[in-house]
């Protein structure tokens, strides 16, 4: 999987392209402790190129999730194909994740 980091003045947008599993959990864990990212008012998640996301990946996204919201951040996912979505759904997460389908309601969440 790769990761791509878009910032403008108030929002960083990480791009996820392929598949986060137990291997790949890793590059993203590493962007996400970045101290830097808590200088951000929002961090969205295009998930429009994220082909299969398994717990390892989905346990990355709930370890930071208390600490962006101790610090004002707002964790946003955006494009998230039906499959990705799904997993989401299963485990409750759709309920405890804010998720948009596209990246205008992403930026104005």
């Amino acid at each position: 999987m790769k990761v791509t980091t878009h910032t403008s003045t108030d929002t960083l947008t990480l791009v996820l392209d392929g598949e986060l599993d137990a291997s790949s959990a890793v590059v993203l864990d590493a962007e996400l402790n970045k101290p830097e990212i808590l200088n951000y008012r929002k961090v969205l998640v295009d998930c429009q190129r994220l082909s299969y996301i398994s717990s390892a990946g989905l346990g990355v996204f709930i370890s930071h999730l208390q600490r962006l919201q101790d610090s004002d951040v707002k964790l946003v996912f955006f494009n998230m194909q039906e499959k990705v979505f799904n997993v989401f759904e299963i485990l409750g997460l759709d309920s405890l994740m804010h998720i948009v389908p596209t990246e205008q309601e992403a930026q104005a969440a």
